[in-house]
């Protein structure tokens, strides 16, 4: 399915029926790796998965794309799905920057936000250099070299040795990312705005997954996270990395579900 957003045609999945949840993936990734939660959590709510622009089967077109652009993008796709009541927002990686986002501009629309493998804090300025750096090498080299250096660190070790069909569905994923995605990515992630002081903000039911072993987000930053927004429950998850949802996804959906129906 797709809809017309703003500049550009948005590709999405929607299934189940109930309370929404958006679910918003990462960096440089598609909706395609919310599958598994697609199939264990549609008995449950009604679960909507876009593919952000130049990601996936979504139209790419030129960045940057800052995190408020996604926000405002979003919004528009519910609204054109006329979807009025709040929804819960779940966002990985980049797609928690984007989460946070979406609460500053629309937080009447949040009922409540659960975020995974993410961060409030900004770049660091060896993470802009970094962010720099790899979209010289996309420019150079392409989307697949990009894929194979990030791959390695996206899951925990367990998932590398044990798990091979989740490591090859993760590269197809990230090898449909368009070349302006991932430089519209890398521009917005390096100038993205400090999300710490929204913390305190966030007056809503807040859930935090994160892996134990995930390489890209530290922990530490998880317990900042939960520090910072009143009442927010942490899990941890053992034995998986970034990719949480896609490594163990029958403990995250659980998670997720048992926090849905609290709600």
């Amino acid at each position: 399915m797709s809809v017309q957003i703003n500049n550009f045609s948005m590709a999405y999945t929607s299934a189940g029926q109930g309370a929404p949840v958006l679910f918003i993936h990462g960096y440089p990734l598609n909706r395609q790796m919310w599958q598994p939660q697609v199939d264990g959590l549609a008995a449950k709510a009604r679960i909507l998965a876009p593919d952000l622009r130049g990601h996936g089967d979504s139209q790419a077109v030129p960045g940057p794309y800052t995190m408020d652009l996604f926000a405002s993008d979003l919004k528009v796709f519910l609204d054109t799905l006329d979807i009025t009541q709040r929804v819960v927002v779940c966002g990985l990686s980049m797609g928690g920057y984007v989460a946070f986002a979406f609460y500053r501009k629309y937080a009447a629309r949040i009922v409540g936000l659960i975020l995974t493998a993410t961060r409030a804090a900004p770049d660091s300025q060896e993470g802009k250099i970094g962010r720099d750096q790899a979209a010289g090498t996309a420019q150079e080299n392409g989307v697949d070299a990009i894929v194979e250096a990030m791959l390695p660190k996206l899951v925990s070790p367990k998932t590398l040795e044990r798990k091979p069909e989740v490591v090859a569905k993760v590269r197809a994923i990230m090898q449909h990312t368009s070349l302006e995605g991932v430089l519209g990515d890398l521009a917005g992630l390096r100038d993205r705005p400090d999300s710490t002081p929204t913390l305190g903000q966030i007056k809503i039911p807040t859930l935090i997954l994160h892996g134990a072993d995930d390489a890209i987000v530290p922990l530490k930053e998880a317990q900042a996270m939960q520090a910072g927004i009143a009442h927010a429950r942490l899990e941890v998850i053992p034995d998986a990395g970034h990719l949480l949802n896609l490594e163990d996804p029958k403990t995250f959906n659980q998670a997720v579900g048992k926090f849905i129906q609290e709600l």
